[in-house]
């Protein structure tokens, strides 16, 4: 089995990669994967090439590879994390599920928007985030183009994806919030969830914990500094 974590990243976010690069290719390495980096123009058939569009690209790096975990670079992978390929059956798609608490009405409607575009595929539930996901070979066609397009909504690669995967009827295995812990999770609908207990914290949107009046990037380097001190 040969096995690969995928990362998207480019110069405009070198002083966080600079950071977080280290534990991602730490952990790869831990588990036996190869650490890829893309960084280039996004391939879409589009003049809009947003950067969440690089993941196109994983359905070539999958020609080479069984399986693929897809984590954004604005991630902590916490000191204990175990291997999140044994989590998640070789023939599963895994992804955590936004679609709760706070924002689950605004992502059924985005469910809605999709299919009101491209056709209803049965998928009511279920909104997958492509920040810690993954995936083997046999999925490698959900970033293939939907009549001859890309979701450019809002949402992008995210709902691209998962209206492919839904459409193929491919199978999902949600993942525990704590594989993928974003601010969401730590609302008061779910306990005020700790991140730190979670073995991903992912520094999505404003990436901001607890109200803080911080940067995205400085809490990223006080977490780092509260999980690993001058040992990460």
């Amino acid at each position: 089995m040969k096995n690969v974590m995928v990362t998207r990243a480019d110069r405009g976010i070198k002083d966080m990669t600079d950071i977080t690069h280290p534990l991602l290719k730490s952990y790869a390495k831990k588990f036996d994967m190869d650490f890829v980096v893309l960084s280039g123009e996004p391939k879409l058939y589009t003049d809009d090439k947003r950067p969440h569009y690089r993941i196109l690209e994983v359905k070539d790096i999958l020609q080479e590879y069984d399986r693929a975990l897809l984590i954004d670079s604005d991630t902590v992978i916490t000191p204990n994390c175990p291997n999140i390929f044994e989590e998640v059956p070789e023939d599963c798609i895994g992804s955590i599920f936004e679609d709760k608490g706070t924002r689950k009405s605004h992502r059924h409607s985005l469910i809605f928007d999709v299919q009101k575009v491209w056709g209803d595929v049965g998928w009511r539930e279920g909104y997958t985030n492509a920040g810690v996901y993954v995936m083997s070979k046999e999925h490698s066609n959900i970033f293939d183009p939907v009549k001859n397009s890309y979701w450019t909504g809002w949402g992008s690669a995210d709902v691209h994806m998962a209206y492919q995967a839904n459409r193929l009827n491919y199978k999902f295995h949600e993942l525990s919030y704590k594989w993928n812990h974003m601010t969401m999770f730590s609302e008061p609908w779910n306990g005020n969830a700790s991140r730190f207990d979670s073995n991903i914290i992912h520094y999505a949107g404003n990436g901001i914990f607890e109200n803080k009046h911080i940067s995205r990037l400085n809490q990223i380097k006080e977490d780092l500094n509260f999980l690993y001190g001058n040992n990460p």
